[in-house]
């Protein structure tokens, strides 16, 4: 948002009011304020309005130099008191826009921009200010542009957690299953065999047994036999 600084009000010395001014009180004021300083320049513009509150020159003089000393409330009610004159020009709208937005009451704000620009619509600088301040309210009116981010971000956070949470079940059970399968395949890796495979087997293993038996019952005989030969000898 740009701000131009609210500058001393010579153009309204045409206007009604302003005449009946105190102009020395008004011209001390100007004086001092071109020399920023402003505090004392804003104790010669309140003499000119309690001598005449109706000038617009004083009035709006001191909303400079409050504006200056960032006494923004106290801009705005000056300007607001010369707000009730008729022919304002595109420069009193935008500073009363400018003072709105530093308190932050962008209705005031869009309204007074508005203005602005219907009185000069090539101020650029005013165009800007009403964007930001149509912006500024809407987001005001819907619960604050800087919360619902938040809310949005905590919320995209939550979806990425429930997300991850999601895609680790489901690497744990694909890694489940991968075992199962292994399992499965290495248990139908087992050799089957058919009947009459089994059946040769037992015969192999009864011959073999029947062999082992052989061989033992000739080793007990032979070793009886050794045993007679001694006991004969």
């Amino acid at each position: 948002m740009k701000t131009k600084i609210l500058a001393i009000l010579l153009i309204f010395s045409c206007l009604p009011g302003f005449a009946q001014a105190d102009k020395h009180d008004v011209r001390a004021g100007n004086r001092k304020f071109r020399k920023d300083r402003f505090k004392e320049a804003e104790i010669d513009y309140r003499k000119a309005v309690v001598k005449d509150s109706a000038s617009v020159a004083a009035q709006y003089n001191l909303a400079s130099t409050l504006y200056r000393q960032e006494d923004y409330a106290g801009a705005a009610r000056s300007l607001e008191s010369v707000g009730k004159q008729e022919g304002l020009p595109a420069q009193y709208y935008f500073n009363a826009g400018d003072t709105a937005s530093q308190q932050k009451d962008w209705q005031a704000a869009v309204d007074a921009f508005r203005q602005a620009l219907l009185r000069d619509p090539g101020d650029l600088d005013a165009k800007e200010n009403y964007i930001y301040a149509k912006k500024m309210l809407q987001n005001q009116q819907g619960g604050g542009g800087d919360n619902q981010q938040n809310q949005d971000q905590n919320q995209q956070n939550q979806d990425q957690d429930q997300n991850q949470d999601q895609n680790q079940d489901q690497n744990q059970n694909q890694d489940q299953q991968n075992q199962d399968q292994q399992q499965d395949q290495q248990q139908g890796q087992q050799p089957q065999i058919s009947p009459q495979q089994a059946q040769q087997m037992l015969r192999a293993i009864q011959a073999k047994e029947k062999e082992t038996q052989d061989k033992v019952n000739k080793e007990k005989a032979a070793l009886l036999k050794s045993r007679q030969k001694e006991k004969n000898w």
